[in-house]
């Protein structure tokens, strides 16, 4: 006579190995432009991007404003804010689309985190953590050569 212990097992077996074919599929396959997190789909972990340039801080975006763009939802802390991204979204929107800027530089996408930022020649960028930014900073505009060239490739992936 079966067990529960066996039951849950085998009706479990079939469930686990789909789910492994679909995180398999989601590897495989090319990632979004713009980094939104897991299970997220707001972009730059909900701050204000036009705040970065404008007042050279990180600034929370606050949910009443808000714009659609590449797939995301982008927040911004005011009307105004929201309304000069949505008329220049590339002017913005952080480099490698959010994703860290030292992974990009390295050929893969890894989390960027906005805490962690800098505009370097007009652009924003993030990276993943204090330290990987600290490294970055010591030589930002040979990383940012290297991921110019290898960001199209990754974001093909």
């Amino acid at each position: 006579m079966p067990t529960a212990a066996s039951l849950s097992r085998r009706a479990l077996g079939p469930l686990l190995a789909g789910a492994a074919v679909l995180v398999s599929a989601v590897a495989a396959s090319a990632g979004p432009e713009v980094y939104t997190g897991t299970l997220s789909n707001l972009a730059a972990d909900g701050y204000d991007v036009v705040a970065y340039h404008r007042e050279g801080r990180a600034t929370p975006g606050d949910p009443r404003f808000t714009h659609r763009w590449k797939n995301a939802t982008w927040r911004f802390a005011s009307a105004d804010a929201r309304d000069a991204f949505a008329a220049d979204p590339a002017r913005y929107a952080p480099a490698y689309g959010g994703h860290c800027s030292w992974a990009a530089a390295q050929g893969y996408r890894a989390s960027g985190d906005p805490r962690h930022w800098r505009i370097v020649a007009g652009r924003l960028h993030f990276n993943y953590d204090a330290r990987v930014h600290r490294t970055w900073l010591a030589d930002a505009d040979a990383f940012i050569a290297a991921a110019d060239v290898k960001w199209p490739s990754v974001v093909a992936r």
